[in-house]
């Protein structure tokens, strides 16, 4: 049985969805705030090539990472559907297959990773004199893509359980020994990106010690056996919610790495500025982000449950939450760049450059809070394969031809750059908004037959 703070079909949505999301959003911060870190320690006590390096190998990382949460998604929106219609003895099969699957995934990152570290940085067009450096971040953080990749399904396992508090308490580990990794590797041993990636890869494998030694003392409402440990049926059902948006967040992330390459052909300063840019990005992004995560959760046990139209207020409800905080970044994002940027680089340069990037990027945080609460409620209604069509349209067809036209303007800006994310969003929300009425349209159809 689920608790009733874990209970998402009765109550107060608004208190509910915050009470949820809360932790999400602790968590989120606090895993931007050791990448932040990195940048953070590398661009005072490194190099400018180190900067760029940590830079664009995390934009690497980055990829990674947010396919496998994307794919994890499938895994959160099973248990927790499995939970609101009362059948948590099939929720074993789904963790001990979800075991199996993500260490495959494991192993193929770790060869990709590791194997092609030098040729994925020259595809980035890293900055020549960051290359090595580039690819000797990427190496390392593939040695120990096993912990990056477990992490993030041990995080899916908790949110879809009702719990996010426990992933909370596991990035905290992680950030702490992140810091003093870093401060250790980069500023104490002077190991540049390097010792960045080597604090990153272990202060992943303590967290996930601790989420194992969580998961095993917590009162669980079912069992797992050795046989749920194979490739059985809930494989199937997982992959069918996951693959779709592992497969959009591919692409939107490769879009991501596009979009660096063709800022790294404007210079190192160019490059060092989007980096840092980036950063601040990843924290203007978190509300929305954590809104989508808990949205997930929280309609999937609705609709499990047969409470749809209560699944559609808390759509409605995050859109407020996500639109009273978009509004306060914005403000900050615009009035402030320069400053949060100067938290992350002295170089006057990298600032202007960074600060540039952000006045084109500033109207996402808006657009992001209305659109990523309608994606998570699609996530939620295992619309998933809508999610994917939506995401490729923006990505594909205005994101990525928007920033590259942009770039090879004669006086190409980081600003009109900026600019691609905020248009490709807008287009998003007109789908989005199609396609929820279509929905809608369907349902009373259905009701009157």
């Amino acid at each position: 049985m689920t608790n009733d703070k874990a209970d998402f079909t009765q109550g107060s949505i608004l208190k509910k969805l915050v009470a949820f999301m809360m932790p999400v959003l602790g968590a989120l911060i606090l895993q931007a705030a050791y990448g932040a870190v990195d940048l953070l320690v590398v661009g005072r006590f490194g190099s400018t090539s180190g900067l760029s390096a940590v830079s664009t190998g995390s934009q690497v990382l980055n990829l990674v990472t947010f396919v496998v949460v994307q794919f994890s998604m499938g895994i959160t929106v099973l248990i927790a559907r499995y939970l609101g219609e009362k059948k948590s003895e099939k929720i074993g099969g789904v963790i001990g297959g979800a075991v199996v699957v993500f260490t495959i995934i494991s192993a193929g990152l770790f060869l990709v990773m590791v194997c092609f570290a030098h040729p994925i940085s020259v595809l980035m067009q890293a900055p020549a004199e960051a290359v090595d450096l580039t690819s000797s971040y990427v190496r390392i953080c593939g040695g120990g893509i096993f912990f990056i990749v477990a992490y993030n399904l041990l995080a899916a396992i908790f949110r879809g359980l009702g719990d996010s508090k426990s992933p909370l308490l596991f990035v905290l580990v992680a950030c702490i020994v992140n810091v003093i990794g870093d401060l250790v590797l980069v500023a104490g041993l002077h190991l540049d990106a390097a010792g960045a990636a080597i604090a990153t890869v272990a202060a992943q494998a303590l967290s996930v010690v601790f989420a194992v030694v969580l998961l095993i003392k917590k009162d669980l409402p079912f069992s797992i056996t050795k046989k749920d440990f194979r490739l059985n049926p809930e494989c199937k059902r997982f992959l069918a919610i996951g693959l779709p948006l592992a497969l959009q967040e591919f692409l939107t992330q490769m879009s991501f790495l596009a979009l660096c390459a063709f800022v790294n052909r404007l210079g190192l300063e160019a490059s060092s500025g989007y980096g840092v840019a980036c950063k601040i990005v990843n924290f203007a992004m978190l509300v929305p982000s954590s809104l989508m995560q808990s949205m997930a959760s929280f309609v999937s046990q609705n609709v499990g449950a047969g409470k749809n139209k209560r699944a559609k207020q808390s759509m409605f409800t995050g859109i407020g939450v996500g639109l009273a905080v978009g509004c306060l970044v914005f403000i900050l994002v615009m009035l402030k760049g320069d400053t949060l940027s100067a938290v992350f680089s002295t170089d006057a340069a990298v600032i202007q450059n960074a600060y540039a990037y952000l006045k084109g990027f500033a109207p996402e945080t808006l657009v992001t809070a209305v659109m990523f609460s309608m994606v998570g409620y699609f996530n939620g209604n295992n619309k998933t394969i809508w999610v994917m069509v939506q995401g490729l349209v923006q990505t594909l067809l205005v994101r990525l031809p928007f920033a590259y036209v942009m770039s090879i303007q004669p006086n190409a800006s980081l600003t009109k750059i900026g600019l691609a994310a905020p248009v490709s969003t807008t287009v998003g929300i007109i789908l989005n908004v199609g396609f929820y009425l279509y929905l809608n349209r369907a349902e009373k159809k259905n009701l009157t037959r």
